[in-house]
């Protein structure tokens, strides 16, 4: 990959998924569809989909699921030029157990994943150096103490290279409790341009529970912007000179929210790559976002360029 074509490097975890075909508990289940699913790799797809050239960088378990996860992220045009193989650790899995009218639980079996075992020694800085955003999330640091450090390394990294840095906090808390993740979540906030939490998340992290005040505290925190994702109510952004509500996209038929925030991000560089405004950049990736609504996988529901573009006539599936 070309360094001049390089937008977006992205670090993290993606594991094989499974899907039942029926609706009702995991326990009566016969038939399941097997894909993937990773905040990071779906960011990525979601890039790729809308014309961008983006990285990934992993680590995978040198199995069947591993080179099923490589190949699919490969398939869908992201560089995988940076995921390595472990011939010790495994590729986590996760299944989904789909109930009507309601979000799909979700069980993990991550636990001692080869993409736990990620190190700084995984991190190639020429690579990252050629990209113009790094994006990262919250669930990196969350998987391992050697998962931490490849997460500041990530950011060392891309601010001796003047990258800009978006960070979505992700929180898991299936994967460390609240009071573990607040210190070391806020402090990676410190050193990152973007910080794009959930409502939730960003009461969580601040203890406020508005939009403005929220992003208040990040800014004061040393963040430049600060976007609030606030469901199928669309966005709040803010920086030291501007705010604005962005609204979001009505969508007839929810039929999975998993992956929207992804979808979100996804846009919200895409705009940023193409020059446009912050609020026209959240309106994109409301848009974007809004599409993941409507399947029931991750990252299949997301729109490419052709069916967004806002000077394109095909037909808009939402309304």
């Amino acid at each position: 990959m070309k360094k001049e074509n390089l937008d977006v490097v992205t670090i993290g975890e993606t594991m094989t998924l499974f899907v039942p075909s029926a609706v009702g508990p995991l326990r009566y289940a016969g038939q399941f569809d097997k894909t993937i699913g990773g905040a990071e790799s779906n960011v990525a797809i979601a890039l790729a989909r809308l014309g961008h050239q983006v990285g990934w960088i992993s680590r995978l378990g040198h199995d069947e699921f591993g080179i099923f996860v490589r190949n699919y992220i490969r398939g869908e045009g992201v560089d995988t030029s940076q995921v390595s193989f472990d011939d010790d650790y495994p590729t986590a899995v996760f299944f989904k157990e789909r109930q009507l009218g309601q979000d799909p639980k979700v069980y993990f079996y991550r636990k001692g994943s080869a993409a736990s075992q990620m190190s700084p020694a995984d991190l190639n800085e020429e690579y990252i150096s050629q990209a113009k955003f790094l994006h990262i999330t919250g669930i990196l640091p969350a998987l391992s103490e050697n998962c931490k450090m490849t997460a500041y390394r990530a950011i060392e990294i891309a601010k001796k290279h003047q990258l800009t840095i978006l960070f979505d906090p992700n929180i898991r808390l299936k994967l460390w409790k609240q009071n573990e993740a607040r210190e070391p979540l806020l402090n990676i906030a410190s050193y990152c341009d973007i910080v794009m939490p959930g409502l939730d998340e960003g009461e969580m992290l601040t203890g406020k529970t508005s939009p403005e005040t929220i992003a208040e505290q990040f800014l004061a925190n040393g963040t430049k912007i600060v976007v609030i994702k606030l469901g199928e109510r669309g966005a709040y952004y803010a920086t030291a000179d501007e705010e604005a509500y962005v609204p979001g996209f009505e969508v007839k038929q929810i039929v999975d929210t998993v992956g929207a925030g992804d979808g979100f991000a996804a846009g919200f560089l895409s705009g940023l790559l193409r020059g446009y405004s912050y609020y026209e950049s959240i309106r994109l990736a409301n848009r974007v976002g809004a599409y993941a609504l409507t399947v029931a996988g991750d990252v299949e529901g997301y729109p490419f360029w052709s069916q967004v573009d806002p000077n394109h006539t095909e037909k808009e599936i939402l309304r």
